[in-house]
């Protein structure tokens, strides 16, 4: 009898350990995951005429309120498997005097990488009109490009054009750049316009859409052809909110203040620089619940050197 109660004694203590011992692993398996890999665009930018100090993956900081968040990742954007996409995207309710600027472009086109893909699209009625498919016949797209019409159609909205064209990309692990060239007005607002200054919800549209794309936004004023531009507060909100768009996606914005610019090369060389100098950034995120945007903050402590990037990335939700 005794021995039979140490026997089935030992069995119970036995089956506690391999249950114990057995928890961790569980929990590993149904616990979600701490964190995710996140990788943006980032450029890195100097003052004119310098040159561009080496950066290591240990001088980038990124942050998520006060945490810090580890870098996994820093490389430069050049050459394979560092793909770029780049889209041209002309407002056809430009002036037609931007055609004297046509060969600019041409030829910024025509100077990007072999394995750049460029395309040519033109904004009109809340969507784009391809020109050029995205393709690496760069002569092709640069030939692609025509006179605005000097009309937005019906429904022209800038903001809604470029949504458009985001939401149809083809599928790529390409990184995603728009060089947007309008003077920002939105022309299908409905209501009293306002006399001052003013935020535009389809510039928070697109971009949220282009941090969950990954598509950094360029954009550079050309005055339009319609009555609106003559009115000073519609041309600044103008301005203001394609500048803000490009903020807010960590690309550049030029402007001549609300004057057509007499050349867009100065433009694009020094977007052309913006490009070379940019770099692929992995961190670890902490994944929600749900998937979403989350906030983050870049710095260097490496001198002379100041980070762009989107202000958030689009994180995975935990497994």
């Amino acid at each position: 009898m005794k021995t039979r109660m140490m026997y089935m004694l030992y069995s119970v203590v036995t089956t506690v350990a391999m249950f114990m011992s057995a928890l961790p692993s569980l929990a590993q398996q149904t616990a979600p995951t701490t964190t995710v890999p996140v990788t943006i665009a980032v450029t890195a930018n100097v003052p004119n005429g310098k040159r561009t100090p080496q950066i290591n993956l240990e001088d980038v900081v990124v942050k998520q309120g006060k945490q810090r968040l580890q870098v996994t990742e820093w490389t430069p954007a050049q050459g394979y498997p560092a793909g770029l996409d780049l889209f041209i995207l002309i407002d056809d309710a430009s002036n037609p005097s931007l055609g004297s600027n046509l060969d600019d472009l041409r030829g910024f086109i025509n100077a990007q990488s072999p394995k750049t893909l460029v395309g040519v699209g033109y904004m009109r009625n809340a969507t784009v009109q391809i020109a050029q498919d995205l393709t690496t016949d760069h002569a092709a797209a640069a030939k692609a490009l025509r006179l605005p019409t000097g009309s937005a159609g019906a429904y022209g909205s800038p903001y809604l054009s470029v949504t458009d064209l985001m939401k149809r990309w083809p599928e790529s692990d390409n990184r995603r750049e728009v060089v947007m060239i309008t003077d920002g007005i939105d022309s299908p607002r409905r209501g009293p316009r306002s006399q001052g200054l003013s935020n535009n919800p389809y510039v928070d549209s697109a971009s949220a859409v282009a941090m969950r794309t990954g598509t950094i936004i360029h954009t550079i004023y050309a005055p339009g052809d319609s009555r609106l531009h003559r009115n000073y507060w519609e041309a600044t909100n103008g301005q203001m909110n394609i500048a803000r768009l490009s903020e807010i996606t960590g690309g550049e914005s030029y402007f001549l203040g609300l004057q057509s610019p007499v050349s867009l090369k100065p433009y694009l060389d020094d977007l052309q620089k913006v490009v070379d100098n940019r770099y692929l950034l992995s961190f670890s995120a902490k994944p929600g619940a749900k998937p979403g945007l989350q906030y983050v903050t870049l710095s260097t402590e490496v001198a002379g050197v100041e980070f762009s990037a989107p202000d958030a990335v689009w994180v995975p939700a935990a497994r």
